[in-house]
């Protein structure tokens, strides 16, 4: 697919709590449409191994981080397990100009920033649920990314994250992947005809206006 000019991107926030599902469901969003991509967010924690800077994060110092904040070029930023997460503001921007839709990957305090921002009419929020809290657990065990004690910590902040739900457009239990991705599709089809993704409509009424005048 080509972008396209005559629509605004939208600003799609997807949330859950870790092992829910979000990050997968977001890579399958961006295979699936070339109007759609990430927004590289930076921060301060160290690269994991086969991480690229720029690509997968911009990893700053904690001075460089605060640098962007204190300038106005974090278009959000939160404190997550110690570390600091930011969306830069400029490339976001550009792309939504241009008809991309930027896909965000954040937790609700990212999100309560960008949908309390100037950027609010264009955000699309979707919160995914976890079928049970058992099998929040056992996703998070069998991805071996993390240790007993960092599965603990999520765990434990898995709660305050779900508490937020209701701050979302839309909510989805994610209980087969397969399944949450098309209602995600569709969700996103429909939002791209909202009133304010399409400038160019008052343009066109214009014309429409100008031409009833004319058969007077």
């Amino acid at each position: 697919m080509h972008t396209s000019p005559n629509r605004l991107g939208l600003l799609i926030i997807i949330s859950s709590p870790s092992g829910a599902g979000k990050s997968t469901l977001a890579r399958r969003l961006l295979g699936w449409d070339a109007e759609i991509r990430f927004s590289v967010s930076a921060t301060t924690r160290k690269p994991r191994s086969g991480e690229t800077d720029g690509v997968d994060y911009f990893f700053l110092s904690e001075d460089e981080f605060q640098r962007m904040v204190d300038d106005g070029r974090m278009l959000e930023h939160a404190q997550v397990f110690n570390n600091r997460y930011g969306s830069p503001r400029g490339p976001v921007e550009k792309a939504m100009t241009s008809g991309v839709d930027v896909l965000f990957d954040i937790d609700w305090q990212g999100a309560q920033q960008i949908t309390r921002s100037q950027l609010a009419r264009f955000v699309l929020s979707i919160f995914l649920l976890p079928p049970s809290i058992e099998e929040l657990r056992s996703r998070l065990e069998s991805r071996g990314q993390d240790s007993t004690d960092v599965i603990a910590q999520r765990m434990t902040n898995s709660w305050d994250e779900i508490s937020h739900w209701s701050d979302y457009d839309y909510v989805l239990v994610n209980n087969d992947l397969d399944a949450t991705e098309e209602r995600l599709k569709q969700i996103i089809a429909a939002e791209r005809l909202r009133r304010a993704q399409q400038p160019e409509l008052a343009d066109h009424v214009r014309r429409l206006q100008a031409e009833f005048e004319a058969r007077k």
